[in-house]
């Protein structure tokens, strides 16, 4: 879990939206597309790895993955949500 007051001032690093924690349900949908092969990431990198905790930007068009407790906020890392549909 990404810390409270961090998350407070999170933000994306594109549009500068304010950022979220993302829902199991949201998660589980996600890593049915990465068992599956079918998900890639904005630099078009295949995802390969399960995500357990991820942020969304205020949207709900991209969500960035956390990994061991760190918000990777890297533009290219970003996993459009629109692959999901």
């Amino acid at each position: 879990m990404v810390d409270p007051e961090l998350l407070k001032i999170l933000v994306c690093p594109e549009t500068h939206q304010r950022l979220r924690e993302a829902e199991e349900a949201l998660l589980a949908k996600v890593n049915e597309r990465i068992r599956t092969g079918s998900l890639k990431n904005r630099s078009g990198t295949l995802v390969t790895e399960t995500i357990t905790e991820a942020l969304i930007r205020q949207d709900g068009k991209l969500l960035y993955p956390v990994r061991d407790g760190i918000p990777v906020l890297l533009i290219e890392e970003g996993i459009s949500l629109d692959q999901l549909e």
